[in-house]
């Protein structure tokens, strides 16, 4: 008996394979599925048009950016969520991108979830913590299990006239909160990034020469406006990465901790949360007592040690989330940044 298996699709390299992989190897019928967190209208469309080519029994595209918006972000802003130096962006996404899959592959009648994660990235970690925490469904990794290379699928791809929609030599995950970018040449910590791989950010040559001064007003903790306009925090987000970005703000170059052992040279572009992030903490230090900021800080630290590594289900989170919640009832109004220019962010 054939067995439906909902897959996380992308239309990349790894997950276009695994449609086909899925059918041969493991005796499937594949849905194929997107959930939209904000990697742009474009990516979505080519994630459709290439289930579409591919095959499969059909594919859904999942509108979820306001929910990761206002259910996801907004915590991470309030609890100033960095992991080594950088705010987490696709850390974030994962279980929202997990919870959607669940909830289809039930209505779908699937019997597992497949995805196209390697085993040695936080991925896998992060879909099977949130699938195995919400349901009984089995868990298909292909190219983990096969222990595939790049080489092997792109081969695989060609003899299964699979035509890969993409042109990017790195790995990029996008989405509302940030850009990660690694492989090829970035994994050696001493090639210089190339200006290519930047999209949200200026260059150092070609950031704004005038500084810009930015208002943003909070309600317990969470942006409600800015520049004087009220709008939900999807838009907000939206303009601060417009904003910052264009200043050159938001470029981290880091060798990361995995949460398998090994270090990885990882690059992120993240303007508007770096911005975000550095107003609230400012209102903050304004509205909460010496003993509530460094208590703040611990829980910073943690919050976002849990959302890396895969403990979105942890209980502790949601104490974390309590506690926050009750320290971010004061930390509401308006707020100005200093000037914003290339050189640094000072708020």
């Amino acid at each position: 008996m054939t067995d439906k298996v909902l897959l996380a699709f992308s239309g990349g390299l790894d997950t276009s394979v695994c449609v086909k992989l899925l059918e041969e190897n493991y005796n499937a019928e594949v849905i194929t599925a997107c959930v939209d967190v904000g990697q742009g209208e474009e990516e979505m469309i080519k994630a459709k048009e290439s289930a579409a080519k591919i095959g499969g029994l059909k594919h859904y595209n999942i509108d979820a950016k306001e929910e990761f918006a206002n259910e996801y972000i907004a915590r991470g802003i309030k609890a100033n969520a960095e992991y080594e130096g950088y705010p987490l962006s696709t850390a974030f996404a994962r279980p929202l991108i997990a919870q959607k899959l669940v909830e289809l592959a039930e209505k779908e009648g699937a019997t597992a979830i497949a995805h196209g994660c390697t085993g040695k990235g936080n991925d896998q970690f992060r879909f099977e913590a949130i699938i195995l925490a919400m349901s009984d469904l089995d868990i298909i990794a292909p190219i983990r299990e096969m222990n595939l290379t790049r080489t092997e699928e792109k081969a695989y791809a060609e003899s299964k006239g699979i035509e890969l929609t993409y042109d990017k030599i790195y790995s990029i995950d996008e989405n509302l909160w940030g850009r990660a970018i690694e492989g090829d040449v970035l994994e050696d910590p001493a090639n210089e990034p190339p200006e290519d791989i930047y999209e949200w950010t200026a260059s150092w040559e070609d950031a704004k020469d005038e500084p810009e001064k930015v208002s943003i007003e909070f309600e317990e903790g969470v942006p409600v406006a800015i520049n004087g306009e009220m709008m939900p925090l999807l838009n907000i987000i939206e303009k601060a990465n417009e904003i910052a970005g264009a200043h050159g703000i938001g470029r981290v170059d880091i060798i990361e901790n995995r949460m398998i052992g090994i270090k990885s040279r990882e690059i992120y572009e993240t303007p508007g949360a770096k911005l975000l992030i550095g107003a609230h903490q400012a209102l903050e230090e304004l509205v909460l007592t010496n003993s509530e900021l460094r208590f703040a800080e611990h829980m910073s630290g943690l919050y976002a040690e849990l959302v890396y590594r895969a403990l979105w289900q942890e209980p502790l989170r949601d104490d974390l989330d309590q506690a926050i919640d009750n320290m971010q009832e004061r930390v509401s109004g308006p707020l100005k940044t200093k000037k914003l220019t290339k050189e640094t962010l000072k708020v």
